[in-house]
């Protein structure tokens, strides 16, 4: 039987403790400048300027103000550190609540948690902050390593930390069992700073390099695990199929019959890259023969596929957006399974993956398997996510979760001229939730691949690889 007196007195040790250190609190931030930057610039690289931003475990606020929210709560289990926060940013809005208990109106983009470390039940929190969660909330935890414990102790008794009466040290697995227990999804972990204290140069190298890089970075100080909320599945959600497609005219019509009606409704978009083979002809034939299908012709730039693509979905209306390539090397009969992986919340970017099944015939040439398979395992890397197909043609995405992307294209280095890689990088860095969705991969029947000069295109890739690694990973 849980002793609830034992823990009722945990709280109350917590509480006076906070009281007593509250005036202490932002002397604290100033002596260690550098640990306060290192976590701050990690926590600015989740959540952008602007957004609703809650912070559990806020202390005098100094996190909340420096993430410069558009409308900013924060909540402290301290009546002392809440007055000096109301003080000192009066812009935003500080309670003074039991942090297992939050009781604050409204759904939030990003929902920052601090000191878990001094939160005796974190299911309980975990449990009371559902209800101020979105489909699009990022619930943001900050918490140390366990393997610091007997560092952070000699720190306490050398008095170059704030002396605590009770710890929770998580390993990572424990962070996220207790998400999973609370019903949330986790969709990455950070870890930051291997050392806490400024050296110039050394500090720099270990916390902005050495501590992302395998081994070395299981012994970073602090994590953040980013999560989100699992919600129910969707119902009555339209769909938009963009079909980017440059002399394709035999494949039109296959692909009009064959593609399913997924959602509550279909629109298929025909993106015409500057055909010369009749293919925008076929596309309005198929039009007239069915009528009931709603099939559209935009017309591309002309200047290569991820253009074509990106104009194809300016035009969407559909509330889920879907590329399939028109060689139909993927076939229609399978974008079923995407649309029930988005729509049950699985994972808000769906990447097609054509390396599981085995292929037909003469489906991918050797030297494309094997610069897929380098650049999965790169991308793994950069994304701390696994990604097993980099160019398949089929990936699925939220338009309002494109709207997001769009922001960031033209901005990792070189242009991309297929776009997978700006979607997957883009979808990234906005925390989405990517997961890959095995496909078959075909030969294509009509028309010639469009994936001609495997070596330049290599290059560009690996070139937006690296300014992903600094942009992303090293950030």
């Amino acid at each position: 039987m849980i002793n609830y007196t034992t823990l009722d007195e945990l709280r109350k040790a917590i509480r006076d403790k906070k009281d007593a250190i509250a005036s202490k609190r932002d002397q604290r931030i100033k002596r260690n400048p550098y640990y306060y930057g290192r976590l701050l610039n990690s926590l600015k690289y989740i959540v952008p300027p602007g957004a609703k931003v809650l912070n559990i475990g806020c202390g005098t606020g100094y996190i909340l103000n420096r993430l410069q929210p558009g409308f900013g709560v924060g909540v402290e289990g301290s009546a002392a550190h809440v007055e000096i926060a109301r003080e000192n940013y009066p812009d935003y809005q500080f309670f003074d609540q039991e942090l297992e208990n939050i009781q604050v109106e409204g759904i939030f983009d990003y929902i920052v948690i601090c000191d878990i470390e001094d939160i005796v039940d974190v299911k309980s929190l975990l449990d009371s902050i559902r209800k101020n969660c979105g489909r699009h909330t990022r619930i943001v935890v900050s918490y140390y390593n366990y393997l610091w414990q007997p560092l952070v102790g000699l720190a306490e008794k050398m008095h170059l930390r704030i002396r605590q009466k009770v710890h929770n040290w998580f390993a990572p697995s424990d962070m996220e069992n207790l998400l999973v227990h609370s019903d949330y999804d986790l969709v990455n972990t950070k870890m930051l700073i291997l050392f806490p204290y400024y050296i110039p140069l050394i500090s720099w190298l270990l916390d902005r390099f050495l501590a992302r890089l395998p081994f070395f970075r299981i012994f970073s100080m602090s994590r953040l695990a980013v999560a989100r909320v699992n919600v129910p599945e969707h119902q009555d959600l339209s769909v938009t199929i963009v079909i980017p497609c440059r002399n394709e005219a035999g494949n039109i019509q296959n692909a009009v019959e064959r593609i399913p009606q997924l959602g509550a409704h279909t629109e298929i978009i025909f993106c015409d890259d500057k055909s010369t083979d009749g293919t925008a002809d076929n596309v309005r034939e198929m039009m007239r023969k069915y009528p009931e299908k709603d099939i559209k012709l935009v017309a591309g730039p002309g200047i290569c596929k991820a253009d074509n693509v990106w104009t194809g979905f300016d035009k969407a209306t559909g509330d889920i957006m879907l590329i399939l390539d028109a060689d139909l090397t993927v076939i229609p009969e399978e974008l079923p399974y995407f649309y029930e992986a988005i729509a049950k919340g699985r994972g808000e970017f769906i990447n097609g993956s054509r390396l599981v099944y085995p292929m037909h015939e003469e489906a991918m040439r050797i030297l494309n398997i094997c610069g897929n398979k380098f650049f999965s395992i790169l991308f793994s890397y950069i994304l701390d996510n696994p990604v097993k197909d980099t160019l398949c043609g089929t990936k699925v995405v939220w338009r309002e979760d494109f709207e997001k992307i769009k922001k960031l294209r033209g901005s990792w280095g070189i242009k991309d001229r297929w776009g997978d890689y700006e979607l997957i990088f883009g979808a990234a860095k906005n925390h989405l939730k990517i997961i890959d969705l095995p496909v078959h991969y075909m030969e294509r029947t009509y028309g010639e691949t469009k994936m001609t000069n495997r070596m330049k295109n290599g290059w560009i890739m690996l070139r937006m690889c690296m300014v992903s690694l600094l942009k992303i990973k090293f950030h």
